[in-house]
């Protein structure tokens, strides 16, 4: 089996230079010459070696490359590198926010949400009971406004769009999958372009929030069984998948997926995925499935 390593930095802060390569070649003991696969922020080299050896090597170019603001991932090189199936997080994946932290700021309780999602997304406290008690200090909150906090507060995280649309263009069902609530996960995945969204839906009484999150609530299990339902309707491999978080409650479906990436994730999510991005932006996950930014769709 031959494996490829991929380097991948910021677009905004290239830094995969000559000597950087040769010193991955040297680590990675690979005669092969690098593929550019767009200038100083991404390239990748074949690597001669069996499945089992990739953690080995990621490792060893993780040390040898530690000061500097690039990411690394070995892989199988193989028919299945390009994926078919692509599922997201929202809330500080595809957008840099957190949804249910900009809601309590309408209301002078974001200290106090945002450090229970904090909690959350650590995997230091339940979701599911996180989750609700965070929404009951919403009660009352005209759902009026959330049109205006699209527009004004959430920023999506670069690089989304055109890995969406990328994926897409070559085949691939997306799907935007969330703990956050429909509300945002409807407009917000027409935006990036995706083609269904998973999300909670906001009990609603005469167009304000009645501090309530109708069951079930899509936590971590929901995440996983949305990997498994799509997967199964579309006849695809566990290795056809690709998946992107960034949470405690996005890890069993980073772990179903054939390629589980966390994006400037927490530590425990970061530790146990197979592939962590902290420099890159989301294009990093068109470079992991071996495109060049020629082929990035527009």
């Amino acid at each position: 089996m031959t494996l490829v390593a991929t380097l991948i930095a910021n677009p905004a802060r290239p830094a995969i230079t000559d000597a950087v390569l040769a010193e991955a070649r040297r680590v990675l003991r690979t005669e092969h010459q690098p593929r550019i696969l767009h200038g100083e922020a991404a390239a990748e080299l074949l690597v001669p070696g069996e499945a089992e050896a990739a953690p080995e090597f990621t490792e060893a170019l993780r040390a040898a490359l530690a000061g500097e603001p690039i990411d690394v991932a070995v892989l199988a090189h193989d028919q299945h590198r390009r994926k078919r199936l692509f599922l997201a997080d929202m809330d500080s994946t595809m957008i840099e926010q957190e949804c249910i932290d900009e809601l309590a700021d309408m209301v002078g309780l974001k200290p106090q949400v945002a450090e229970i999602t904090e909690r959350a997304m650590r995997g230091e406290i339940a979701f599911e009971p996180a989750l609700r008690e965070r929404v009951s200090l919403l009660k009352g909150l005209s759902v009026d406004i959330i049109d205006g906090l699209i527009r004004d507060a959430i920023r999506l995280t670069p690089g989304g769009r055109t890995l969406v649309a990328t994926m897409r263009a070559h085949g691939a069902v997306t799907c935007l999958v969330s703990g956050g609530f429909t509300l945002f996960t409807g407009p917000i995945g027409a935006t990036l372009g995706f083609d269904e969204t998973r999300a909670n839906r906001l009990a609603v009484a005469d167009g304000h929030l009645t501090g309530a999150v109708e069951e079930p609530i899509v936590g971590a299990e929901a995440k996983r069984a949305t990997v498994l339902e799509l997967r199964e309707r579309l006849s695809l491999s566990p290795a056809d998948t690709l998946a992107v978080g960034d949470g405690a409650n996005d890890l069993p479906m980073l772990a179903e997926a054939g390629l589980g990436v966390a994006f400037r994730a927490k530590p425990k999510v970061a530790k146990a995925a197979r592939v962590r991005i902290e420099h890159g932006d989301l294009t990093a996950l068109l470079y992991l499935q071996g495109f060049a930014a020629a082929e990035f769709a527009a």
